[in-house]
């Protein structure tokens, strides 16, 4: 619990008070004057907010806007510095979250906060869970059962006794939105409710929201997807800065606008990309086979070449083997069988740290796992992976001050938030925390990038700057493997385009001849008429020659 409240005390809440709100009927949610205050940071100022009963509300804004600490302060994890929250009509000052779900309020977090170990049914219940024998101990039948009763009620299609580790990203959302729902929960907040869905399991997600509201719910979220705010929402507010740009109807708003009101000035949303000068291939993947962490095959005999000058994109849905294919390009996961190729010389074998010193740099779909140390500060984690190169250590001491300079300049570069290298990483929020890799990488002059999900969780305005460095580095002479679950991301910023199904890949394609139904069905292991059966296979013919360029 954080922050003290002046407006929300005891004393208060018996007060006899107009209602701050328009109309007879009382808003699901109110907040009004909402401030919350960290050392040195103002988060929200002054900040009003409304939802109405069994409506979308959708919350957008830069990372750092504030909108993920407003939502805390309504479900009890932060106490407001100033301001009052009414709860269909009535005023309430939460202590913790256990007081929040007592009153209604339940929410779905970005990185979800379940047990892989578990069954879904143990999850759901837990901290909450039925019992038998005087209360001694947990009735399993029971909780399957009544998990399974509340899949069916709002049609999602979940084993009960699954694993947690066995089932999907999207199906692991939904045990979430369960486990509120299980609580009693008729205000739902779900923050970046997307960013780690395929489009097919964005499709789903729409359908669970307008099932919880035929029901009568509640739904709050937070996002930085225009596009999906304007068609689930039916109204869309925006922070910047902490402070409430503005709340608007959805259906009379466009992505434009909702842009120019998160950043303060125009956004170029199109990515206007020149031609490539294609060079000499700087990275072979040939008849690559490797295992998942079950000892399955994840990538079955794959084989393509990236160029200098290009951006090659990979595209399929998630657990097609894009993350193990990935993996093994930068040395985080053993090859089966096959070769890969970088710079000149086979790497099939080779440590990580030997590829990051011959200038291939990574990008992680899942950052806090793959890519940051949660608990070091931005000096460390700026470091991590390059600690024995001769611009930040001479072999034995680590060069403080030359990694110091290193590190702020990432830091006001990519606008990391807060500006602090003493900073942990955990502190940041998710779209800081991918800045600042995002950063981290690019600055250390690479002559191959690896991004996987490089814009994963980032506002408007972050992504308008990542596609442009991107598209940068391409026009430096740099290679770029680009794998992005966002189709019109992968589309509009590759030269050519790959697309995987069941780990092998099925075609590479021209992404500006190609139509997105036709990706669609590539994607679904269906061959569209008119491609050529033999596109991918003609990728791993090609040779790997000594590339230009250096280190620094």
């Amino acid at each position: 619990m954080e922050g003290n409240a002046e407006a929300s005390g005891p004393e208060d809440r018996g007060r006899e008070e107009p209602t701050p709100w328009s109309g007879e009927e009382p808003p699901a949610v109110h907040m009004e004057g909402i401030t919350k205050r960290f050392p040195g940071v103002v988060a929200n100022d002054d900040v009003d907010f409304s939802v109405d009963r069994g409506t979308i509300h959708a919350l957008v804004g830069e990372n750092g806007a504030g909108k993920t600490t407003l939502m805390n302060v309504l479900y009890g994890l932060y106490e407001p510095t100033q301001g009052t929250i009414w709860i269909d009509g009535e005023r309430v000052a939460f202590d913790d979250p256990g007081d929040a779900m007592d009153a209604g309020i339940g929410m779905i977090h970005q990185h979800f906060m379940l047990v892989d170990t578990m069954t879904v049914a143990e999850n759901v219940v837990l901290g909450d869970e039925p019992k038998k024998w005087g209360g001694l101990v947990t009735d399993t039948g029971r909780a399957v059962e009544e998990t399974r009763t509340l899949a069916e009620r709002y049609g999602f299609d979940i084993d009960p006794i699954e694993r947690i580790e066995e089932i999907s990203v999207g199906e692991q959302q939904r045990v979430e939105i369960l486990k509120t729902l299980y609580r009693g929960a008729d205000v739902l907040i779900l923050d970046e409710p997307t960013a780690v869905l395929t489009p097919q399991e964005v499709e789903a997600l729409f359908s669970v929201l307008s099932e919880l509201i035929a029901e009568g719910k509640t739904i709050t979220f937070i996002t930085h997807k225009l596009g999906e705010a304007l068609r689930a929402a039916d109204e869309i507010s925006v922070l910047r800065d902490g402070t409430l740009v503005g709340t608007v109807p959805a259906a009379e708003a466009t992505e434009e606008q909702l842009a120019s009101m998160m950043v303060g000035r125009d956004v170029i949303l199109e990515i206007e990309k020149p031609p490539s000068t294609r060079g000499s291939a700087l990275l072979r993947v040939d008849d690559l086979v490797v295992e998942d962490d079950r000892g399955v095959t994840a990538v079955d005999g794959v084989g393509f070449a990236v160029h200098t000058g290009e951006i090659f994109g990979i595209a399929g849905v998630d657990g097609n083997g894009q993350t193990e294919l990935v993996e093994a390009i930068t040395g985080l996961r053993p090859v089966e069988s096959g070769t890969i190729a970088f710079a000149g010389r086979e790497v099939t074998a080779a440590p990580r740290r030997e590829r990051i010193a011959a200038g291939m740099a990574y990008i992680a779909e899942d950052r806090q796992k793959r890519s940051l140390v949660m608990e070091y500060d931005l000096r460390r984690n700026g470091l991590l992976g390059c600690q024995r190169l001769p611009s930040f250590s001479d072999g034995w001491r680590i060069d403080w001050g030359r990694t110091d300079a290193y590190v702020d300049d990432v830091i006001r570069e990519y606008d990391v938030r807060p500006p602090d290298a003493r900073a942990s990483a955990r502190s940041l929020s998710g779209g800081n925390q991918q800045k600042f890799i995002v950063g981290r990488e690019f600055e250390r002059d690479p002559s191959l990038v690896v991004a996987a999900q490089p814009t994963r969780g980032v506002d408007i305005g972050s992504i308008e700057f990542i596609h442009d460095r991107l598209l940068g580095l391409r026009a430096a002479g740099k290679a770029v493997l680009l794998v992005s679950s966002k189709l019109d991301e992968v589309r509009r910023l590759s030269d050519r385009l790959a697309v995987m199904h069941d780990g092998r890949v099925v075609a590479v394609v021209d992404p500006e001849s190609v139509t997105e139904e036709d990706l669609g069905l590539l994607m679904a292991g269906e061959r569209p008429t008119g491609l050529d059966p033999d596109a991918a296979r003609s990728e791993a013919s090609e040779a790997v020659e000594e590339p230009a360029g250096g280190r620094r």
